[in-house]
């Protein structure tokens, strides 16, 4: 784990263990405790909170119509999980997929979903994926820290073709006070020692609003065509409405 708080005034270039090959089995108890950590730290609260928007208010989606949501670089599918119960307890009606480039990643996600669940896995690069049907909206979730600036434009630029309704990005802030108290936290919880690794170099790798108003700029948006959203602890989202 980091010892020092690297230089933050721009994006990190330092590498994530979980991103190195490992085995199934060590992949999984990295995935299992991310998840535990997004839990404890409310980090679906970002995306909840804009899904609800999407089906409430003056512009809402009529829950009789099925919302395709595509989840990209879905790890341990935890995300995808929640937005299957907050749908079903809305009556929601949706169609859940979960792309991510690792096939052990997505075998993963799948063996920890319960059977029940309707929400279907792919293994596939997303810049080559094609899906049958038309996508509503388009989620990530503590992905884009992982891409170069060059694949966030891309990235983004390929969410604006795709989704229908429009999309959000989940990911988080880059400060030295995060960076530092979660690699003491991980360090105490005994998470799992790629978590504590890649926490620090995540948030070290993620973002601030500048970054995300030069790379959506890049991407070919306006100010107006998104919204930056921050949230505690660490989060640092980007929201995208698409005019109806």
């Amino acid at each position: 784990m980091p010892h020092r708080v690297p230089d933050l005034s721009r994006r990190a270039q330092l590498t994530e263990l979980m991103d190195e090959p490992c085995s199934r089995e060590e992949l999984r108890a990295c995935l299992r405790d991310l998840a535990r950590v997004n839990r404890w730290f409310l980090g679906y609260r970002p995306l909840l909170k804009w899904l609800d928007a999407i089906v409430s208010g003056r512009r809402a989606v009529p829950l009789r119509i099925p919302l395709r949501i595509l989840d990209v670089g879905c790890g341990y599918g935890d995300s995808l999980r929640r937005i299957e119960q907050w749908a079903d307890a809305r009556g929601a009606a949706v169609e859940l997929t979960g792309i991510d480039i690792n096939p052990d990643t997505v075998a993963i996600a799948a063996e920890a979903t319960p059977p029940a669940s309707r929400i279907r896995w792919i293994s596939a690069d997303v810049f080559e994926y094609e899906p049958e049907r038309p996508i509503d909206l388009i989620t990530g979730s503590l992905f884009t820290h992982h891409l170069a600036d060059a694949d966030v434009v891309r990235f983004i630029e390929w969410m604006e073709r795709r989704a229908q309704l429009g999309w959000f990005v989940n990911d988080l802030s880059r400060a030295a006070v995060p960076y530092r108290l979660f690699g003491l936290f991980s360090k105490l919880a005994r998470l799992h020692r790629f978590v504590q690794h890649d926490g620090p170099v995540s948030i070290a790798r993620s973002f601030v609003p500048e970054d995300w108003r030069t790379l959506c700029a890049a991407a070919g948006l306006s100010e107006r065509d998104f919204d930056l959203q921050a949230f505690t602890p660490a989060r640092l989202c980007v929201a995208r409405r698409k005019p109806q």
